[in-house]
């Protein structure tokens, strides 16, 4: 693939549908189980990265859940929450009630807003459990290398495409729509890595099963996941009758002690931030940032310049 050749779009998605998911994630009282296990298992791998950054960027905080790992992690690190417009935490007072705890947590945590992030800072850009939440994970990933400094690292997960797949299966049966997006490849994202500008992007997965009583605890969890941001979903409001249909038709994914089982395919990325490297070309345009960037990593590597 082409430096030059713009990436598009690698699945059909309602942008407006997801920001409306993310608002509603935002203003649940807790990040979903599964966002924090995936935390725990993506920060085993911090261990593996000898370099210990000034600032990390901890991006869609509050529902990755991660927050105390990281400050574990790197005790000496300024640790920046970042959220995105969509999930911005200033609503948060506001929706909760007078009595909970989300007023007094949410008032005393400084963050900043996606938009407002400084470029070219921090050492380590950790998002956990976001990236299928993006209607342009492409864009995204270019975000997050302005973000970084040179040298830094970017770690993140997010749900692949073999997730739910029991889920799909039931709602082909039935002739009902899709009951959610499409998720990006890992190999994809991949590329959109480097297209990003990111080196040495290490993609890999692994498959997490969860199991429920019944139907309606299993709905619950999905909700507390996401939503349906398919084009193609039902367009209006589904009847009492519907979902008590859908309860039987989900029986169908009860495994040998009766439970109801969904597999989670768990995307994992991984990639540092390159110093620029001109391109061979007749005429050479350098800014004083990339001169000074390439200066020092020159030294780090043992140069002269």
């Amino acid at each position: 693939m082409s430096d030059d050749a713009p990436v598009r779009p690698l699945r059909p998605v309602q942008a407006a549908a997801l920001e409306r998911i993310a608002r509603r994630l935002q203003r649940a009282e807790a990040a979903p189980w599964l966002h924090a296990e995936v935390a725990r298992r993506m920060g085993e791998r911090l261990s593996l990265i000898r370099m210990q950054p000034d600032e990390v960027i901890d991006w869609w905080s509050r529902n990755g859940a991660a927050t105390a790992l990281l400050r574990r992690a790197y005790p000496r690190a300024r640790l920046r929450p970042v959220e995105g417009a969509a999930a911005r935490p200033a609503v948060l007072p506001a929706a909760a009630a007078w009595w909970s705890p989300r007023r007094w947590v949410a008032t005393g945590r400084a963050t900043t807003d996606a938009a407002d992030v400084v470029p070219g800072r921090a050492g380590l850009l950790w998002a956990n459990m976001m990236l299928h939440l993006v209607a342009d994970p492409a864009a995204q990933l270019q975000q997050w290398h302005r973000a970084l400094a040179v040298d830094g690292f970017v770690m993140f997960s997010t749900l692949g495409p073999g997730s739910l797949q029991g889920l799909r299966e039931v709602y082909v049966q039935h002739g009902w729509a899709a009951p959610h997006a499409a998720f990006v490849d890992m190999h994809d994202l991949g590329d959109m890595l480097l297209h990003a500008g990111f080196a040495d992007p290490v993609m890999d997965q692994e498959l997490i099963t969860l199991t429920w009583p019944d139907a309606a605890a299993l709905l619950a969890e999905l909700r507390s996941l996401g939503g349906n941001a398919d084009p193609q979903r039902f367009a209006g409001l589904r009847t009492p009758r519907w979902r008590r249909k859908l309860l039987g038709a989900l029986q169908g994914l009860q495994d040998g002690q009766g439970r109801l089982r969904l597999v989670f395919e768990v995307v994992y990325g991984h990639a540092f931030k390159a110093a620029p490297r001109p391109r061979v070309a007749a005429r050479t345009t350098l800014t004083l940032d990339d001169m000074r960037a390439m200066t020092r990593s020159a030294r780090r590597d043992g140069g002269t310049g």
